[in-house]
């Protein structure tokens, strides 16, 4: 009996840790431009970040129905700004990289499955 109550307060005790080991998970996907329009820029970054940082494209552009892969780290919830060859932009919020291998631009927004 004892034992198993120390079991059970020794899992309890791990529990706030276990989202941790969520984070370690493959986080490569691709980004698929089927918005009809040339990508300018790409930026992620994790949604506990502020910052865009760099454009992912750098000096390169995304033409239409093109992809890209990408695999930042760590894993977890992800935020995206894509800004089009017109100066248009359109954004997702909270995108889990640990349950999705594409992001696709269309020119409705972005979708991630």
């Amino acid at each position: 009996m004892f034992r198993r109550a120390l079991l059970t307060c020794a899992f309890l005790a791990a529990a706030p840790v276990l989202p941790a080991f969520a984070q370690g998970c493959d986080t490569t996907f691709a980004l698929a431009n089927r918005s009809g329009r040339q990508v300018n820029e790409i930026y992620f970054s994790s949604s506990r970040n502020n910052n865009w940082g760099n454009d992912r494209l750098g000096q390169n552009v995304l033409p239409n129905g093109a992809s890209r892969q990408y695999r930042p780290n760590p894993g977890g919830s992800y935020d995206f700004r894509i800004v089009f060859d017109n100066g248009q932009a359109v954004e997702r919020r909270g995108v889990d990289l640990c349950a999705v291998s594409t992001v696709t631009v269309t020119a409705r927004g972005i979708s991630a499955e």
